[in-house]
């Protein structure tokens, strides 16, 4: 599957799913090779230049994302990688206030819902949900269904400016709790 040169992994997590993104680095030849979830989907052999960045897209939404590599001493290099020309770290940092996961097994089946909190779309399992959402006494309610059974996003307010809004998942009732994926 993969070349002897994988020298960096790393995992982003995006509404359609989470990407395992590989790169492999001949330090000798300069080849570089980028895999997303074991696609090649980068190939460049014999590149006269060591140091430098990759670019790719990731995830169906087409996200931009970039390998950068730099030498720190001698033949050791360091890669980082930036998606959505963020760093990774700042990237999550920001997803994990603008979205909500949740990942549960039903039915023997595992799942992982996103709410898109800006957008209010709701993804499971990669694919975007047809929803619908109320207004209630105490906030909103979007409604959806995974296989035979009936899920709902509340949104309450949490009566704390710093906290804002609230959001819990309802899988037939029952409280799901959230996830750090």
């Amino acid at each position: 599957m993969l070349g002897g040169d994988v020298v960096a992994v790393w995992e982003v997590a995006l509404s359609d799913g989470v990407y395992r993104i590989e790169f492999a680095h001949g330090t000798t030849t300069g080849k570089r090779i980028v895999y997303v979830n074991g696609k090649e989907v980068v190939k460049k052999d014999w590149m006269f230049k060591l140091v430098g960045k990759e670019t790719f897209m990731v995830g169906g939404s087409n996200i931009k994302a970039t390998i950068n590599i730099e030498a720190v001493s001698g033949f050791s290099y360091e890669y980082s990688l930036d998606i959505d020309g963020k760093s990774l770290q700042k990237f999550v940092d920001d997803r994990a206030k603008t979205t909500k996961t949740w990942v549960f097994q039903v039915d023997g089946t595992d799942y992982r819902v996103v709410l898109e909190k800006d957008t209010v779309d709701v993804w499971c399992n990669g694919q975007k949900m047809e929803t619908r959402g109320e207004f209630v006494d105490d906030g909103t309610e979007t409604h959806f269904t995974v296989g035979d059974h009936d899920c709902c996003i509340k949104a309450v307010s949490s009566g704390k400016k710093k906290s804002g809004i609230v959001h819990s998942l309802l899988l037939d009732g029952e409280k799901i709790p959230v996830s750090t994926l």
